[in-house]
């Protein structure tokens, strides 16, 4: 795709158009240094347009880690493999609100409960759902949660506790995604995502680059996540992990990370873009570069499985970038 071709896309988006599937494949697909260049600059004007500067921060918590019966190829916590991961069950209330307060005194928008597993269920989750209404009640931070595959009855419990964001990532395009996990499928993702939406929750949902997968695949999992009609799209970086089998995953170079971004943003011009896990891979400069062409959120703090930064790094890297934090 050339340049000029770019530049029409760019017009057509910034207009408040969308691009069709073939095209993203073919911003997708760019691969000369000034096709490249207009693919971010393009991502980057429409980053300027529709991101508001308020730069939407997010921390989780590990509720519950360890034993899950997914086999996801990619994560440390399946109990499909030997990570030697944390194992334990619910954490204790004091323990999610001595997060939530620290979370809250440092500025963070939103505080999110993740656990492993399938899904959380029955008394698992109703501790959950108390939790996170304390969170909300005592410390005013916006509560998120990803707790699986919950059917619309376990959404409503999360829904009736006050929870108003739930986080299922797609993770991977469909044409990729059996290649990494059978446990599950894309369809039984978008099953949950739909009846959040229905009750009325926002919706958080991405993916991880860096499995394996073709810069095809990305622009398809890209496309994919319309379907899901994401609020945030958390774009994570792989980190192999010991003990998975993607331990020896080549790493994907930072280009590749910033062009998926640009993608990603020309695909949704309005939706939350966030670093996620990973992220840490990139240098500053980088960072700041994705941010520019489409990055407007992240989840700041330690992340899960992986480690993340410190909130007070995070704060001077979004100013740097240009956002309040």
């Amino acid at each position: 795709m050339s340049a000029e071709t770019v530049a029409t896309l760019r017009e057509r988006v910034l207009a408040g158009g969308q691009i069709t599937a073939d095209e993203a494949y073919a911003l997708a697909g760019i691969s000369d240094p000034e096709g490249r260049r207009a693919l971010r600059d393009a991502a980057a004007d429409v980053t300027a347009r529709f991101a508001p500067r308020k730069f939407d921060s997010c921390s989780i918590v590990n509720a519950r880690s360890g034993r899950c019966s997914e086999n996801c190829k990619w994560c440390a916590q399946s109990a499909h493999w030997n990570t030697g991961c944390d194992t334990y069950d619910i954490i204790s209330e004091d323990d999610c609100m001595r997060a939530a307060r620290h979370n809250a005194r440092s500025g963070v928008h939103r505080f999110s409960l993740v656990a492993s597993g399938r899904a959380v269920r029955g008394e698992a989750l109703r501790k959950v759902a108390g939790m996170l209404r304390r969170a909300a009640d005592e410390t005013g931070i916006f509560t998120c949660a990803s707790l699986g595959l919950l059917d619309r009855d376990e959404l409503q419990q999360l829904w009736d506790a006050g929870v108003r964001r739930y986080h299922c990532n797609l993770e991977a395009a469909p044409s990729y995604f059996e290649k990494l996990c059978t446990t599950h499928t894309v369809d039984d993702k978008l099953a949950t995502i739909r009846a959040a939406r229905e009750i009325g929750f926002e919706v958080c949902s991405g993916g991880i680059i860096g499995m394996g997968e073709t810069a095809m695949q990305r622009a398809e999992l890209a496309l994919k996540l319309r379907e899901a009609c994401p609020h945030s799209i958390p774009v994570n970086v792989l980190c192999p992990i010991p003990g998975t089998p993607l331990a020896d995953t080549p790493p994907i170079s930072a280009d590749e990370v910033i062009d998926t971004i640009a993608v990603f943003r020309m695909v949704h011009p309005t939706v939350e873009i966030r670093f996620a896990g990973g992220r840490a891979r990139l240098t500053r400069e980088e960072q700041l570069e994705a941010m520019r062409v489409g990055v407007n959120g992240g989840v700041v703090g330690d992340l899960l499985t992986t480690v993340g930064s410190t909130i007070d790094e995070d704060k001077r890297l979004v100013h740097d970038a240009g956002y309040e934090f």
